[in-house]
């Protein structure tokens, strides 16, 4: 049986995770590596103080975290400040590993399933929980799809006596999904976004917020599809089929 490439894409085993970030003074080399990059990108004009807004500052650290300290005033501006890690008294392992845990998890992870993990109470277990997925809900907002980028239409919600079926459905939720493809067609990103419906302004305002300008953009043939051109994107369409999935025939 062959195996699926996809499924089967390299990753970070535990072992290996630890190995790399399993002590406080390798999460705060990884800190201090990052030094350089978190200058320009706090203060792309150079460091500036808080308090005085000087320039003139040099690098200290405190139980192995960097600190930039302000030659005028003596200020001193950890690294995390403004960061996820912004004031925490955890050690940053604690950290890592919480990012990790749910970074991995394929369908999802609880805050009492990470207190479990990480060994933390649960009002703690929950505020790393709530934090990180902020983080990463607002990365995932800035990330605009590029390139090969296919799209469809989708539902979520329960089936109702009575209700009526298809895109007309009154209990269901319409959003977007889409994922662009390397080279090699493979899926790089996916993006999965609520819409208040699918028509042509629903998709244009969507594609202006989620598709980089030059994108070539696949879908089914559905027609409000065809405003991504208004957002500087290419459209194409590839009708799967005509028949419904139920009268398809189905493998055995």
């Amino acid at each position: 049986m062959a195996y699926n490439p996809i499924q089967l894409q390299q990753g970070i085993s535990l072992p290996e995770f630890l190995q790399s970030f399993g002590t406080e003074a390798a999460c705060c080399l990884l800190l201090a590596a990052c030094c350089e990059a978190e200058l320009r990108a706090r203060w792309p004009e150079g460091f500036a103080c808080p308090r005085c807004g000087g320039g003139a500052h040099c690098i200290l650290f405190s139980l192995g975290r960097p600190l930039f300290q302000c030659h005028a005033c003596r200020r001193q501006t950890s690294l995390t400040a403004g960061t996820l890690f912004g004031s925490t008294k955890l050690p940053l392992t604690t950290w890592f590993l919480a990012i990790y845990f749910i970074s991995q998890a394929k369908t999802g992870l609880s805050a009492l399933e990470l207190k479990r993990h990480i060994g933390v109470s649960y009002p703690t277990a929950w505020l790393l929980h709530h934090k990180i997925m902020t983080a990463m809900a607002a990365c995932e907002v800035q990330h605009r799809l590029s390139g090969a980028v296919q799209v469809d239409d989708a539902y979520l919600g329960g089936e109702r006596a009575g209700g009526k079926p298809g895109r007309g459905t009154e209990n269901k939720i319409p959003f977007v999904a889409a994922v662009s493809l390397n080279d090699a067609g493979n899926p790089r990103f996916a993006k999965l976004t609520p819409v208040v419906g699918f028509t042509r302004e629903a998709i244009r305002t969507w594609a202006r917020a989620n598709l980089t300008p030059g994108a070539s953009v696949l879908s089914d043939g559905l027609a409000c599809f065809a405003a991504v051109t208004d957002a500087g994107c290419t459209h194409n369409f590839e009708v799967v089929g005509q028949r419904k999935p139920r009268e398809l025939p189905q493998s055995l």
